[in-house]
């Protein structure tokens, strides 16, 4: 196929040029004014977010709704996207009835600007501070928020949290962007806006706007006041699998587009977005992309945190355990998708509050073909980063209600000590891989404890309950979870099963006539 525009690549000049079943923006980009601010413009946002945007402004949204991205920490993707114009490609991938891989391409357009706040942190604040700015949108991962998992509340010692505290011209930290431009906004006398987390967080509308109250009293007591009585701070829940982009994918997508494009995205068709229909300055009618307008979040949040990530990150633990590198390679194992139904069926559904409509033995189904999805390719060593951010929400608190309801939980229980053993750093077949997580040096010091723990009593059973015990007696993970016997029972003997079976044979052992 004959490259178009400037030098081939995915450009304004090219749209017109490109192959007819490639869509395209419908609306005039040149009428689109920004108002949404998003803070942490990484893949999933663009796959999402304004994915969806986009979808309203070709059904007919006002064309004052284009996006503003910022990157907190790099310029790669606004390095990639400002010679496109802001353009980029979304592959949307599944497989056929045979099997086979399958895409659909469109290209984005609602992005209009792309800002790297270290580079000019000035220029960020007046974005969030700009007259026609109305939502302040972010997805910046669990770790982003400079919280604890357990407590859920902010951590005044961290370093950022503390610069952005004593540097208000130049912040470095989400919440001190927000914070501070939200202190703007009202010393120019402008109105309040909505604040959104898209975060996998439970209620994340509601302890994002806890974390920007505790920080903005410091700040100004009154400047809270203003922003808890007059901001929006809705709790949405969003679900679609993004993998990380290849080379492999550009050039696929290049191919489908007929010119270059440095920073596509790849996501599977499913999209759910349910968000609480709470804003302080308008919305689009972001229904036209598949979001659900809802009075409470919560029952769908406690859905997704608990069926989707949960799950994601049961398999991820252990596949990275086994050397098993992509999610479908995982649940082509039978071991695997046995284990996450019953995972699923038998210790998380009783857990769910009730969702009327739903059909709970189909959407567990659903979800287990979603992951085993063989056109995403999605790496497992993704999935795992960032454990003890994640765990509190996507399995501990499953954890509780069981515990709760005195009721078992082994596939739980060996979904924590995959985490637990995947800390070590090493997989079955000794192969080194690092830890990714924001609490990794003492994490891993917290390991080397419990094998000192588990060498001192003994060997089998006892040895993997003393190191059960030190390792889920790390509270700003498991809080008071590690004072809990039977919890830490469950757990040491899921680690004897993985350590003394392997992950297949634990699996084996996990069978569904095993978890009742």
């Amino acid at each position: 196929m004959e490259l178009v525009g400037e030098g081939g690549r995915l450009n304004a000049g090219a749209l017109d040029g490109l192959p007819a079943q490639v869509a395209r923006p419908g609306y005039d980009r040149d009428a689109l004014g920004i108002g949404i601010v998003h803070l942490g413009l990484g893949a999933f946002a663009r796959a999402h977010l304004a994915a969806v945007n986009d979808a309203a402004l070709r059904a007919g949204a006002g064309l004052d709704w284009g996006i503003c991205g910022v990157s907190l920490r790099h310029a790669d993707t606004r390095d990639a996207l400002a010679p496109q114009d802001g353009l980029y490609a979304l592959a949307l991938r599944d497989a056929d009835g045979s099997g086979a891989s399958r895409q659909r391409v469109g290209v984005i357009g609602c992005l209009l600007e792309t800002l790297v706040a270290p580079e000019d942190p000035q220029v960020v604040l007046a974005r969030i501070a700009a007259a026609g700015t109305r939502i302040v949108s972010i997805t910046v991962t669990e770790k982003g928020y400079f919280h604890d998992p357990a407590s859920g509340r902010l951590n005044l010692d961290h370093p950022d949290v503390v610069h952005d505290l004593a540097n208000p011209e130049s912040p470095c930290g989400v919440i001190g962007f927000v914070v501070h431009g939200l202190q703007r906004r009202r010393a120019m006398g402008l109105p309040p806006i909505t604040v959104m987390s898209l975060d996998n967080l439970p209620a994340n509308g509601h302890l994002l706007r806890a974390l920007v109250l505790t920080f903005a009293a410091r700040v100004d007591p009154a400047l809270a006041d203003w922003i808890a009585s007059a901001c929006a701070f809705p709790c949405s829940m969003v679900d679609r699998i993004v993998p990380r982009t290849t080379d492999v994918d550009r050039h696929e997508i290049a191919a489908a587009l007929g010119v270059r494009d440095a920073w596509p995205v790849v996501a599977e068709p499913y999209l759910e977005w349910v968000v609480e229909d709470r804003f302080a300055a308008g919305r689009p009618d972001w229904t036209a992309g598949g979001a659900r307008f809802v009075m409470d979040a919560a029952p769908f949040e406690t859905l997704k945190l608990r069926m989707v990530n949960g799950a994601h990150s049961a398999l991820a633990y252990l596949s990275v355990m086994a050397g098993w590198a992509t999610v479908d390679e995982a649940m082509a194992r039978p071991g695997m998708r046995r284990f996450l139904g019953a995972l699923m069926g038998q210790e998380i559904e009783p857990t769910l509050p009730p969702l009327p409509g739903l059909d709970i033995e189909k959407y567990r189904q659903g979800l287990l073909q979603r992951f085993a999805n063989p056109a995403l390719r999605h790496q497992t060593r993704q999935i795992a980063m960032d454990g003890s951010q994640k765990l509190p929400q996507r399995l501990l608190g499953t954890v509780r209600d069981r515990l709760a309801a005195d009721a078992p939980m082994p596939g739980l229980a060996l979904a924590v000590a995959g985490w637990l053993l995947f800390l070590r750093g090493q997989d079955e077949a000794g192969r080194v891989y690092e830890v990714q997580d924001p609490l990794a040096e003492a994490l891993a010091h917290r390991y080397e404890q419990a094998e000192r723990a588990a060498e001192q009593a003994g060997e089998g059973p006892a040895a993997m309950l003393a190191w059960a015990g030190v390792m889920t007696g790390y509270e700003p993970v498991f809080g008071d979870l590690g004072q809990e016997p039977r919890f830490v029972r469950a757990v040491g003997a899921a680690a004897q099963l993985l350590r003394s079976l392997g992950v297949v044979g634990a699996l084996a052992a996990m069978e569904p006539s095993r978890v009742d």
